[in-house]
């Protein structure tokens, strides 16, 4: 049975989800690792913004990093979470249908 703390555990992850930038910086990383430079192009934002999602992101257990010089590289640390993202474009889909949402 879940407790409390396995439901709040499971909220820090999919509100780690909750921004557009670090979705398509996940969404990026599904081709493999990317340099922090490359993302912040992604996701057209200051350096210092784009660190504050990754750390979001990297605390969640999302990704993971290794540094190479100067440079630092972003992977999909679970790419299972893909999965959960097929699963909102199935919802997304549904809704379109107007199978969910738009009946009063």
């Amino acid at each position: 049975m879940l407790t409390s703390a396995d439901f709040r555990k499971r909220a820090r992850i999919i509100k780690a989800l909750g921004h557009p930038s670090r979705l398509a910086m996940l969404h990026a990383l599904a081709d493999g690792e990317m340099c922090v430079c490359d993302l912040r192009e992604l996701v057209r934002a200051h350096m210092s913004t784009v660190s504050k999602h990754l750390h979001v992101l990297k605390k969640a257990g999302l990704v993971d990093h290794r540094k190479q010089g100067l440079c630092v590289y972003y992977r999909l640390r679970v790419p299972c979470i893909l999965d959960f993202m097929k699963c909102v474009e199935a919802v997304l889909d549904e809704n379109r249908k107007g199978v969910c949402c738009n009946r009063t």
